[in-house]
């Protein structure tokens, strides 16, 4: 039997990876400001014709692009927001040094961005034109917002205070295009993520010569290293909480005893509780160290200091409603989908407890963060399977108009502004 959405998605993947290869072309690293800003104007031209007005919005860091909000307005002030971002992890130099572009190969299509998450921008847009031709009355119901972050991946926390204050009153769901999950044949959503809060610990002492007087030293390296089993033993696999000790420095020559040292980590949980649990034991590190001078006994220093906060986003019923209404979806439609927690961050936990949110609406794919490649294959890029587009934007097109019928036609969202 025909599929008249089926068909029309496949008559546009061909646009699709036009318009997605015209976004990858461009580097967009995070401190590449007028590279993000292209792909917003390149972003808010694809979205013109369906009637979104574009916004553009300066980051509260003024060495980001600008985020871009896209509106359309329907018979309803209800709003849809549907998130994803303008850049990517790559300097046009790690591009350039490792030959990492445009580059299809059978279903694959390797670049920096095709998964993470250009390719998700462009599988929105697929969702959006399949509802604007085949659900009308759907797509005219709800006002629209498309909100992209120009620096999602250095999880810049002002992008969360941009989309909330052009939510409405009565926002529907939050709907974040980054890739979704596979196991095998099964496609997985995402309804919860761990937090992540990023350190910093400074240990001072005191200097000396390293030969002729070390004991009036106070080594900041000796006691850093004694802090820092301390946190590595804070990672506790049975409450999903990692801990990560990421880059350290200390000294300035072999023949002084090293006045400072600094370490750099992160940490990670799903649980709010555990989560401040960890940053709590984090932060009582700071006070005098054990490492002291033998000739007078000054003492050695640590300081702490949370440089960056992402908090969890835990599992709800909200996200869980979403959920259900995409496998609903996909039973329908011969696929399986599940929920799943990722352990890395997104949008979302920016956005999860604004209204029912879920993750994981883009295309599949591998190798997020990853430009090398070797001639043996043991190291692959980023890459994104042009095959999945048209099933997963047929998947959102019908989760959406479910979920929007949920709300009526006065677009009251039956589920609280927490998301629960």
């Amino acid at each position: 039997m025909a599929n008249p959405l089926r068909s029309y998605l496949e008559s546009l993947l061909p646009e699709a990876l036009r318009h997605l290869e015209s976004m990858v072309r461009v580097n967009s690293w995070t401190l590449n400001k007028a590279g993000v800003d292209q792909v917003g104007d390149i972003t808010a031209r694809l979205f013109a014709p369906l009637g979104f007005a574009a916004e553009r919005v300066p980051s509260a860091n003024p060495a980001y692009g600008d985020h871009l909000v896209l509106t359309r307005r329907g018979r309803s002030d209800a709003a849809l927001i549907m998130v994803s971002h303008l850049d990517t992890v790559f300097s046009p130099e790690e591009e350039s040094r490792n030959r990492f572009h445009w580059l299809p190969e059978g279903d694959r299509i390797y670049g920096p961005g095709t998964h993470d998450i250009k390719g998700g921008t462009m599988l929105l847009w697929m969702t959006l034109m399949g509802l604007a031709r085949h659900a009308p009355d759907t797509f005219d119901a709800v006002t629209w917002r498309l909100c992209f972050n120009s620096s999602e991946e250095v999880l810049s926390a002002d992008f969360g205070d941009v989309v909330r204050s052009r939510a409405g009153t009565s926002p529907l769901a939050v709907l974040v295009f980054e890739a979704e999950g596979r196991a095998g044949e099964t496609r997985r959503m995402v309804v919860a993520r761990k937090g992540r809060g990023t350190w910093r610990l400074t240990v001072r002492g005191r200097g000396a010569h390293a030969g002729v007087a070390p004991g009036r030293g106070a080594n900041a390296i000796a006691q850093l290293a004694i802090t820092l089993q301390r946190v590595h033993a804070l990672a506790d696999p049975s409450r999903d909480l990692s801990v990560n000790i990421g880059f350290v420095r200390g000294g300035s020559g072999l023949n002084r005893v090293p006045e400072v040292a600094v370490a750099e980590g992160e940490f990670r949980a799903f649980s709010p509780e555990v989560w401040s649990d960890a940053l709590d034991r984090l932060a009582a590190l700071a006070g005098p160290g054990e490492v002291r001078s033998t000739s007078d006994g000054f003492a050695t220093s640590v300081e702490f200091e949370l440089m960056a906060r992402s908090d969890p986003w835990p599992r709800n019923a909200g996200s869980d409603a979403l959920m259900e209404a995409w496998k609903d979806a996909g039973a329908k439609a011969g696929m399986v989908l599940e929920p799943e927690a990722r352990g890395g961050v997104s949008d979302g936990n920016l956005l999860w407890n604004l209204c029912p949110t879920l993750d994981g609406l883009g295309p599949s794919g591998d190798n997020d963060h990853c430009s090398e490649r070797s001639a043996d294959g043991s190291k692959l890029p980023e890459y994104v399977s042009a095959s999945s587009f048209v099933p997963k934007a047929e998947l959102n097109v019908a989760a959406i108009r479910s979920w929007i019928d949920q709300a009526g036609p006065t677009g009251k969202s039956p589920w609280n502004s927490k998301g629960s």
